[in-house]
């Protein structure tokens, strides 16, 4: 992530009370306003069971909830897509003004 301009900062928070843990995940090129916080716990077993994704990207007032990682990884390629959309049309108006 540093290779790429963002800073991060990764918390582990262990209820005392709950069974759950909790692991917070802070992230972002000048603040740290974005972040994403994982539920989990373990099975009988000691595999991993992640009960709950949240994330807040820029400020939203509320979180993303996601069940799983894959409705987690499809919002966020929709969410990259629609900012990509954006970016290449304010290009496409910046290069149409310098025609003119």
């Amino acid at each position: 992530m540093r290779s790429n301009d963002l800073n991060y900062k990764k918390e582990y928070i262990r209820p005392m009370m709950t069974p759950q843990h909790v692991y917070v995940f802070r992230f972002g090129k000048h603040k740290l306003n974005n972040r994403v916080i994982i539920r989990y716990s373990h099975t009988w077993t000691g595999r991993l069971k992640i009960n709950e994704i949240d994330v807040r990207l820029h400020h939203q007032h509320h979180p993303r909830i996601f069940r799983t990682e894959n409705d987690l990884l499809l919002y966020l390629s929709q969410h990259m897509a629609k900012k990509q959309a954006k970016k290449e049309k304010k290009l496409a108006e910046e290069a149409e003004s310098k025609k003119d």
